[in-house]
């Protein structure tokens, strides 16, 4: 089923709002640098957190937590492609934390979008 666009603007826009303030300037910031990155991608909702999606397709997810912000998922390929670049970070099977209290890696998170960007299949999903 399509995701209904208004909707998940609404969505995104809510989840923000609850976040405390450091944490919401940075998830802000996480979706402008992909915004950035990938023209055309369109706030999403999925599994209670933003994401972007790109021709319908989820290419990420992005969550504030207590001392950190996290990008999902960040798949094997992606971990070897930015390996040194990802080192100053704590990264897991399938995300990257971003501490709250240091500036956000603009030019990783660029690379980290389109990297993820490379991996949808092609075509548009329903």
């Amino acid at each position: 089923m399509p995701s209904n666009l208004a909707a998940d603007r609404v969505r995104v826009r809510e989840y923000l709002a609850g976040q405390p303030p450091a944490t919401r300037r940075q998830l802000r910031r996480i979706r402008e640098l992909v915004r950035a990155a990938i023209p055309g991608a369109v706030d999403g909702f999925s599994y209670g957190i933003p994401a972007l999606r790109v021709d319908g397709r989820l290419l990420i997810w992005y969550a504030g937590w207590k001392a950190h912000c996290s990008i999902y998922p960040v798949s094997a390929a992606v971990r070897r492609a930015l390996g040194r670049d990802l080192a100053k970070y704590a990264v897991s099977k399938g995300t990257i934390r971003f501490p709250l209290d240091r500036p956000l890696p603009a030019t990783l998170i660029r690379r980290l979008a389109k990297a993820r960007l490379s991996e949808l299949p092609a075509g548009r999903s329903r």
